[in-house]
């Protein structure tokens, strides 16, 4: 049976690793991971998202940008939210789920980001 999450990928041109670094990792506050030996020499970049998932950058030849599949990154309040959407340009705001604060935006390489966070306390 599946249990969850481990990790999303996205894809990132070679070189990019210093930009993925402080678009994710200054800028979304997500902390980088050291990859497996086995796997450096393929470039990229990991971070951790969660308490146990991770967010892979990975190496792609020829790069192309996810514009519309993405993955959605849960913030832990509204104000953390509308801090990070501070320190970023170009992000678009939807209002149409209910429930939830939430922007869309692209990483340097054109991949497409959402962020949201619970604006109501969630049901449990």
């Amino acid at each position: 049976m599946v249990e969850g999450l481990d990790h999303v990928q996205l894809a990132c041109p070679r070189g990019g690793e210093d930009e993925a670094r402080r678009f994710y990792g200054e800028l979304l506050g997500l902390r980088e991971i050291e990859k497996p030996e086995p796997l450096r020499s393929r470039g990229g970049v990991w971070f951790e998202c969660g308490p146990s998932q991770q967010l892979h950058l990975g190496v792609e030849e020829p790069f192309s940008a996810a514009r519309k599949a993405h993955p959605a990154l849960l913030v832990d309040s509204p104000s953390a939210l509308s801090d990070i959407a501070a320190k970023l340009s170009d992000v678009t705001w939807a209002s149409d789920l209910p429930g939830y604060a939430r922007f869309y935006v692209s990483d340097p390489f054109g991949n497409r980001l959402e962020l949201l966070a619970h604006s109501v306390p969630p049901m449990r």
